[in-house]
């Protein structure tokens, strides 16, 4: 495993993050057992994943909770993150702390290294700045938290409008960001500012549907092409990105994704989402590879370089 500094936390994570929300949900949303998703779990930490992300809204913090008993905490980072909306409506203030000292109970844990407002929307972050950051800037005085953060939904901000004005604002340790080949309007709007204050960065989305999924990945490509967001030219429906795998020594589509990502300047690490362990192994795998040939990663920003509209899913 590869580790890095994580950007002013001064933290120690892994380049990789498993993340226990997204389609599968350590594998709860799949069908699979705690007991299966508790083991995938204790095998990232195995393979030196020292950055798990949960969150209230995924049901996982008691399954990581048992997962990482009698296990050294000084070697573990937890992210965890609440919604501060609820049926748009605000989350008082008062009700909020309460649910960071109940994910604590889940997760069986005296602190939380990295705490977010789990995704609010653009008419929603002033009442985040003025009446939740407070809170959690309690909850740090108290020792509950260490770090502040803030996730953004990214399919419903594709330009990262809150994620600007949360760095901006200067109140955060650490931000997670959507990024991905086929969306990367980050490298613009967001890393520069983050790179510049030292703020940390989590990317998400790396890989969704589309690089799973052939007929998706065609779909999304001949939108981009009809609104003029990729040349014409520029890409092949029929074997889409085929190119990418002859000119460098990845395997498949995802695991181009994931190095894609991983190497970015910017990023300190890229979460992995599954219930699965051969394809947990399979992304470590992937986000551990040595950085793109350089031809084919300029390529990549060259033919996505001003897509907006998509996330990837």
């Amino acid at each position: 495993m590869d580790y890095r500094t994580f950007g002013r936390t001064g933290l120690q994570v892994s380049v990789v993050g498993l993340g226990a929300g997204g389609p599968s949900q350590l594998g709860v949303a799949t069908g699979h057992s705690e007991k299966e998703s508790i083991a995938l779990v204790r095998r990232a930490l195995d393979l030196g994943i020292n950055y798990i992300d949960t969150a209230e809204a995924y049901g996982t913090e008691e399954i990581i909770g048992k997962a990482i008993r009698g296990v050294d905490r000084e070697r573990l980072i937890l992210s965890s993150k609440k919604g501060a909306f609820r049926k748009r409506m605000p989350v008082p203030p008062q009700e909020y702390a309460a649910g960071v000292v109940a994910s604590l109970q889940r997760l069986g844990v005296e602190t939380i290294d990295v705490f977010h407002v789990h995704g609010p929307q653009s008419d929603q972050y002033q009442y985040v700045h003025n009446a939740i950051v407070p809170v959690l800037q309690r909850l740090q005085q108290e020792g509950k938290i260490r770090h502040l953060a803030i996730s953004e939904r990214f399919p419903a901000d594709l330009d990262h409008s809150v994620l600007q004005r949360a760095i901006a604002d200067d109140v955060f340790d650490v931000v997670m960001v959507g990024f991905n080949i086929l969306n990367q309007t980050a490298r613009q709007k967001v890393f520069p500012a983050t790179r510049a204050k030292g703020i940390a960065t989590e990317g998400m989305f790396a890989v969704r549907r589309a690089f799973s999924n052939p007929a998706r990945l065609r779909q999304i490509l001949a939108e981009l092409r009809e609104n003029d967001e990729i040349d014409a030219d520029s890409v092949d429906l029929t074997h889409p990105l085929a190119w990418a795998l002859a000119e460098s020594d990845a395997k498949t589509l995802p695991e181009v994704a994931y190095r894609f990502c991983r190497h970015e300047p910017g990023m300190h690490l890229v979460l992995t989402g599954t219930g699965n362990i051969r394809h947990l192994q399979e992304n470590v795998n992937s986000l551990l590879s040595p950085p793109l040939p350089a031809a084919v990663t300029e390529r990549l920003r060259r033919i996505f370089g001003r897509v907006h509209s998509v996330s990837g899913g």
